[in-house]
């Protein structure tokens, strides 16, 4: 009974200690409310999100700029080997295009996809990504929706990829290039890749406008933004 006794003191003393450390840390971020905390880098991600989103959607968004998809190194080696085969001398531009066009077309589509991922963060994991790295809630939003996103996602490449015939294109390519003799045989599937990369792509974007957002206080558009990465702007002092 005597121990009963002790282990409950000792977990109201916890308890106690818990909401103390809470309440240091809100007082430590001014007015701001929790609820406030965790809208704020809700909107901090939406607009990541939605610039992202935005830029890669673009013709060339993916093609011609710093998210290119590039081809993966088995698919170097069929299309190095098929440049003189008639039909294919040109197949490896041709590819890039067709690739990077399907996740341009999926990048408007996923848009949703994250924004309902955003929807789903606590106020508990605002307060902690506020006061965390430059690319805290980027991190938290890859380590959370990843798997979800990509089983969304893929489907939209592989619809994206039919529509600029890259599926059909790269597999009549891998299968000219698997006639060749003595050659090691190669996959035909392109679409697990794509996604893979554009995920990637989409991801380094909205890290990037994140570490924007709490580096330029120009770029806080909201006066909850200001406020509460003006309080993050404190702790770093």
């Amino acid at each position: 009974m005597f121990k009963r006794i002790i282990f409950a003191v000792c977990m109201l003393q916890f308890v106690a200690c818990a909401e103390l450390k809470q309440v240091a840390a809100m007082y430590a971020l001014g007015e701001l409310t929790s609820p406030e905390i965790a809208s704020a880098l809700k909107q901090a991600l939406n607009l990541g999100i939605g610039k992202g989103s935005d830029k890669l959607s673009q013709k060339g968004g993916y093609l011609n700029g710093a998210y290119k998809i590039l081809l993966p190194p088995e698919a170097r080696k069929v299309t190095d080997k098929l440049r003189n085969v008639p039909g294919f001398t040109n197949v490896e531009n041709i590819l890039l295009e067709k690739l990077n066009s399907g996740a341009e077309d999926a990048a408007t589509k996923a848009k949703p996809i994250f924004v309902d991922a955003i929807r789903e963060m606590t106020i508990t994991d605002g307060l902690n990504i506020l006061m965390g790295s430059d690319n805290a809630a980027t991190k938290y939003l890859q380590g959370k929706t990843t798997d979800k996103l990509y089983q969304q996602f893929n489907p939209i490449i592989v619809a994206s990829l039919d529509k600029y015939d890259a599926i059909k294109y790269w597999k009549d390519a891998v299968t000219a290039y698997n006639r060749i003799p003595f050659m090691e045989k190669a996959n035909p599937r392109l679409d697990d890749y794509v996604t893979t990369e554009a995920l990637k792509g989409l991801f380094s974007m909205v890290e990037k406008e994140e570490y924007t957002i709490r580096r330029n206080p120009t770029q806080r558009t909201t006066d909850l933004l200001k406020r509460a990465f003006a309080k993050q702007d404190s702790n770093r002092k």
